[in-house]
């Protein structure tokens, strides 16, 4: 395919081209770009584009490229940048917007206050409702990203109410805004964890949300278009984990090969030790083995069925958290959900197991005239359908229950991934099944 004719194409066709661009192609693209066009492109650019575009800049354009950026974006690019190189972006911005900067990355990354943009519309209980919006006609979009609401506050910072823009364009121009704001307000601390920010957002449908201090003092504004960012890296974060894999800091493509596998060796080395234990579990029976060969067959069978369910409720569960839907004092809810859902799973999988014994021991011995699983086919049926049953009730319940453990502990629940729960399961399940074994076929074939 030919490459395209970076002068020929529009904004919207240098943003769809922009992934398959070379870093010299999308400098050439950017710099074609007028001031509002730019400023529009650069707002849909994630921080590690934004640092890759303008670390490829020369010097004379690296500061026009800042101009065009909120503090808070500002703030992310440079957390993209390597340690020797953040002095150097600072420097390239005026003193009040440096000033701006540094506090935001004083916050932790995934902090409230790391997240939020200093720039809002504040406005004083005596004003007018024509003084406030005489006043918001004059800011700059530099100045207040978002007028959808103007900020009521006290001399000293405070927060005292919220007026929408659609509230001072109906209300009567001489009605003073300490009659007309809003007091109930939805607040977020500055130091709260930006996946529960997310999840307040969700509960109260606004488009931004104050920032406060423990005085109450509003501190900044955080935005849907940045909890939008944050949903997806924390849903990419936790497909990660629940993969069994600890979390890429970058895209896919742009991870170095031994970084990649680095991130993957310690969680497969950890699995592979864990079912180890398997081989362990399934030598303690070695004498049933040998007096019943034909339990080996089913060892496969029965222990994946456990895993299974036992990834299955990990999920369903992790992704229940992290949409705030459970909580740790409903681990008795969940228990008892489970335990009614895997005996009932656990019941369907087992008569499936007993019919298929049954039913391949029929079909061989019609087209053989020989035993398949020996004359005492029934008894290893009801083995297997009955080890089914026990195993995916422990796995469930095991897999229901550890993103709990790991949340009681202040770990991450999405570390109970379905690789983790599979490998517990299949240890604890060859102990199930040969003790379900001993129990029915004693006096038979053991």
């Amino acid at each position: 395919m030919a490459a395209p004719d970076i002068e020929k194409l529009t904004p919207d066709e240098l943003r769809e081209a922009w992934p398959a661009l070379s870093d010299e192609e999308r400098q050439q693209g950017f710099a074609l770009l007028t001031t509002d066009e730019a400023e529009e492109f650069v707002s849909h650019l994630s921080a590690r584009e934004a640092f890759t575009l303008i670390s490829a800049l020369p010097d004379s354009a690296r500061r026009r490229f800042l101009r065009l950026l909120p503090p808070d974006d500002i703030a992310d690019l440079v957390q993209e940048a390597p340690e020797e190189q953040r002095e150097a972006i600072l420097d390239l911005l005026d003193g009040s917007v440096r000033t701006e900067v540094r506090a935001l990355l004083a916050y932790a990354e995934d902090e409230a206050g790391g997240l939020m943009n200093p720039r809002f519309a504040r406005l004083r209980p005596d004003m007018t409702v024509e003084e406030a919006i005489s006043y918001l006609r004059r800011l700059k979009s530099h100045t207040a990203e978002l007028i959808y609401y103007g900020y009521v506050v006290d001399a000293d910072q405070r927060l005292l109410g919220v007026v929408s823009f659609r509230e001072l364009v109906t209300a009567p121009p001489q009605q003073k805004l300490r009659d007309l704001m809003t007091t109930d307000l939805v607040t977020v601390p500055e130091d709260m964890d930006q996946e529960e920010v997310s999840h307040i957002f969700a509960r109260a449908d606004l488009y931004c949300l104050p920032v406060v201090d423990a005085a109450g003092r509003i501190k900044g504004i955080v935005t849907a278009d940045d909890i939008v960012d944050v949903v997806k890296e924390e849903a990419t974060e936790d497909m990660h984990k629940i993969g069994g894999s600890e979390a890429l800091d970058a895209p896919y493509l742009d991870v170095g090969l031994l970084h990649l596998v680095r991130k993957r060796a310690l969680w497969l080395a950890a699995l592979f030790i864990g079912e180890s234990m398997t081989a362990t579990a399934i030598a303690f029976f070695e004498e049933e083995i040998a007096k019943a060969v034909v339990l080996a067959l089913f060892i496969p069978l029965i222990i994946s069925s456990g895993g299974n369910a036992g990834s299955q409720a990990s999920t369903l569960v992790i992704r229940a958290m992290a949409l705030g839907e459970v909580r740790l004092r409903d681990w008795w809810r969940v228990i008892r959900r489970e335990l009614a859902s895997g005996v009932a799973l656990g019941s369907f999988l087992g008569l499936i197991g007993l019919s298929r014994v049954l039913l391949w021991e029929q079909v061989h011995r019609a087209a053989s005239g020989t035993a398949l699983y020996g004359e005492h086919y029934i008894l290893v049926g009801l083995t297997v359908a009955f080890a089914v049953l026990g195993c995916v009730t422990w796995g469930t319940l095991a897999g229901s229950m550890l993103p709990f453990i790991l949340r009681s502990l202040k770990l991450d629940p999405a570390s109970a991934s379905a690789p983790f729960v599979a490998t517990l399961v299949d240890v604890t399940g060859v102990i199930i099944y040969f003790s379900v074994a001993s129990l029915i076929l004693r006096g038979t074939l053991l």
